[in-house]
């Protein structure tokens, strides 16, 4: 008698080739979206955070814990490293003044892969692709992609 032989065919091997193939090549386009969803999520995060850091400085000024010298700043900083090196703030109980950091350092884009950003200052119309470099009113990613929604990182 003869024993039979254990294994798989060669259809069975190509059948569970082709399966495999058609399983990988769903997953490859999920994967490339999901990371393109977690950098747009980053983007919004970071975004929101700096322009937090713009408005907490602004609001210091208002509220005249930070005396600023050109009034060209209409209440804003200078750059963005200026929120990362800190400003001298003055305690309302105390008169006292210290120095406040609105940063720990200038975020990276995620899309540019730079700390690099587009800056508007106050006096700047609300769309403009150059800064008058008077202030920092607001900031926009300088990448030129398309977010999953069809909007533009730099209309953000």
């Amino acid at each position: 008698m003869r024993r039979r032989q254990r294994g798989l065919t060669t259809v069975e091997l190509l059948a569970a080739l082709g399966v495999m193939l058609v399983l990988v090549s769903i997953a490859i386009p999920l994967k490339r979206w999901d990371e393109k969803r977690r950098r747009e999520d980053y983007l919004r995060m970071t975004l929101s955070s700096v322009r937090d850091a713009i408005d907490q400085y602004k609001k210091m000024v208002d509220e005249g814990r930070i005396q600023q010298k050109d009034v060209d700043q209409r209440g804003y900083p200078r750059d963005l490293d200026e929120l990362v090196e800190g400003v001298d703030v003055v305690d309302p109980a105390t008169g006292e003044q210290h120095k406040m950091r609105f940063l720990q350092k200038v975020p990276e884009d995620p899309f540019t892969g730079e700390a690099e950003w587009g800056l508007r200052s106050y006096q700047d119309d609300w769309d403009s692709t150059s800064w008058g470099g008077e202030n920092v009113w607001d900031i926009y990613s300088l990448s030129e992609g398309k977010a999953l929604d069809g909007t533009y990182y730099k209309d953000w």
